[in-house]
């Protein structure tokens, strides 16, 4: 439920209204964050929910001089066969990957892709708003799916998948997190080669198995898997968890012990996932924005002629910016001396890594050198003819470049300062903001695993994606808010948000009382002759009793059609997802050959 406004807030959709019906799962976070970006909610009329589609979710947003703005959200297209969590997940190759570490497809025990598409769903809707801010005419009804989400979700892994090289690391099992002596589950982190050595030289760890696993260890990241070698398990079995602590400390790396879901229930502030701050001088309260003229905006799509300039590395902050370009904004990079070194991340499309043309194509891209005054002050200047600047520096380092919010402010007093960060400072002696850390402190590893199994962050990247969603989400609400006050917004999002928004159910489960895992088997596909098959989450219990093994699978799903339990393929190779008829739109090319999925959002 959103939080009171105090009389000093001001929210990008105060003095609107919405209604929205369909299945929790995809209605939960889109009616969550309309109502905390101050939306007031309202009960639709019969009219209104008749026009949901079965098994959809239909959002009607309105209010204050701007034409309604209509969103329809499913699962996956008509006689896909996906209709659920479970099914868009095993479609989407989301099971496939989340399984790596296990051998196996193995599905999130999180309802991530409702989740996910909840988060697209506002963004259109914000973005429809700030077109007709901006002059626009108002757009026909918005479209998102659970089966574009989850294709934008593993475009990374895609994208290695139709690489022209071999991954950097052979998958296989295995991964963090550790054991210790006394029985603690604990995630390592540190993105220095030589604080790596260092934590395992103080444990005596042999040298072969500190050399062979680093490299493993290091592109986790893009390969959502760890095969470590067993030592290093074996190392960290045999000291105590206070002795692993000052082996940390000794060495610059971080530990972090998994945290329970119900220990983060008892310490859950409630706060948003994302903070939006007035800038200098204007209105106080929403307004009807000035609307120019219609047609007034260049054509095409609702961000079209505003530039983003994006100061963003690995995944959170470049996702973020990738879809304000997906909405129509211009894109500038600012990259080091050099370019991006990621540019030359394993596997490459034409000399190009086709992770990282996943999340920058179509980008500008301006090389600046931050440590030095003269380029800060080109930085600047490329500022005050923006409107938007993103960034996911260490904390702290805006303000001591003097590039924060209030120092850009300065020069262009209608910018949206937009930083995407781990902790947004609500967690005190927080480890380092990464993803897999942040899952560890924030009790996701118990959430995306059932009960029965010991709780594991997942490798595939969950919170910097979903944190890349909450950022591009930040950003919109911060340039409707600028259109409606007239002054400038600093935004700020993390992956604590990221984790919080995902295991809401969860924990709100936690603080009732209850188990707030998923039971045992949950979203286990079972396997077949020649691949995998998957359940549906109400069909599931009944599917497990069926002994699949000997059968194709195009055999056990006819056989589970059957007996009434509707099932759908796991994708297992991703290269697959081209063409399969289960999606919406096609998946494309670039001009280096790596694949495009289609856009999370269309228009009808």
């Amino acid at each position: 439920m959103a939080s009171p406004a105090t009389p000093q807030t001001v929210r990008p959709l105060d003095t609107l209204a919405f209604h929205v019906t369909g299945p929790p799962p995809l209605t939960r976070v889109v009616d969550d964050h309309l109502g905390r970006l101050g939306a007031r909610r309202r009960h639709p009329d019969t009219g209104d929910r008749d026009a949901a589609p079965t098994g959809g979710a239909h959002t009607v947003l309105s209010g204050d001089g701007f034409a309604p703005v209509t969103a329809r959200a499913g699962w996956g297209p008509p006689g896909s066969g996906l209709v659920d969590e479970a099914t868009v997940q095993a479609a989407t190759g989301v099971m496939s990957v989340h399984g790596r570490r296990d051998g196996a497809p193995r599905g999130l025990a999180a309802d991530y892709l409702a989740t996910a598409t909840g988060v697209l769903t506002v963004q259109g809707l914000l973005a429809d708003l700030v077109g007709q801010a901006r002059g626009a005419r108002p757009p026909g009804t918005l479209t998102t799916s659970a089966d574009r989400a989850g294709l934008l979700v593993v475009s990374q892994y895609l994208a290695a998948a139709g690489a022209d090289e071999a991954e950097a690391v052979e998958p296989g099992p295995g991964g963090p997190p550790f054991t210790s002596a006394d029985g603690v589950l604990f995630e390592l982190e540190t993105l220095d080669p030589g604080a790596w050595a260092a934590f395992w030289r103080a444990l005596d760890a042999p040298a072969e198995a500190i050399r062979d696993g680093w490299r493993p260890f290091q592109f986790r990241y893009a390969t959502a898997c760890a095969p470590l070698p067993e030592a290093l398990h074996a190392v960290t079995l045999a000291h105590p968890m206070e002795r692993l602590r000052r082996a940390a400390a000794l060495s610059g790396a971080e530990v972090c012990p998994l945290h329970a879901l119900a220990e983060r229930a008892r310490q859950d502030d409630g706060a948003d996932p994302w903070a939006l701050r007035l800038l200098g001088p204007g209105h106080a309260s929403p307004r009807t924005a000035p609307r120019r003229p219609p047609g007034d905006v260049p054509a095409g799509r609702p961000l079209a002629g505003l530039t983003v300039l994006e100061a963003g590395r690995r995944i959170q902050a470049p996702l973020a910016a990738h879809l304000l370009g997906l909405l129509g904004a211009e894109v500038i990079r600012i990259e080091p001396p050099g370019g991006d070194p990621l540019r030359g991340m394993p596997p490459a499309c034409s000399g190009v890594s086709a992770r990282w043309l996943a999340l920058n194509r179509g980008k500008k891209a301006v090389e600046i050198d931050i440590k030095s005054e003269r380029d800060r002050a080109r930085l600047r200047e490329l500022a005050a003819g923006a409107d938007v600047f993103l960034h996911n520096w260490a904390p702290g380092k805006a303000a001591a470049l003097g590039l924060d919010a209030d120092d850009l402010g300065a020069v262009n007093p209608a910018l949206v300062h937009a930083y995407t960060s781990g902790w947004a400072d609500r967690i005190d002696d927080a480890p380092m903001g990464t993803d897999f850390m942040v899952q560890a402190r924030t009790g996701t590893g118990e959430a995306v695993r059932p009960a029965g199994e010991p709780p594991a962050p997942s490798l595939m990247t969950l919170l910097d994606v979903l944190g890349g969603l909450l950022g591009a989400e930040a950003v919109l609400a911060g340039l409707l808010l600028r259109e409606r006050t007239g002054r400038g917004v600093r935004v700020d999002s993390s992956l604590l948000g990221a984790a919080d928004t995902l295991t809401a159910p969860a924990l709100d489960r936690a603080r009732r009382g209850h188990d707030p895992r998923r039971p045992a088997g949950f979203r286990r596909p079972s396997r077949t002759a020649d691949g995998w098959v998957a359940a549906t989450d109400t069909c599931a219990p009944a599917a497990a009793a069926y002994d699949l093994r000997e059968l194709s699978t195009r055999e056990a799903l006819e056989q589970l059609d059957r007996h009434g339990l509707a099932a759908t393929r796991v994708t297992n190779d991703l290269s697959e997802l081209h063409h399969d008829p289960r999606l919406t739109g096609p998946i494309g090319r670039d001009a280096h050959g790596a694949p495009v999925v289609p856009d999370p959002w269309s228009h009808a």
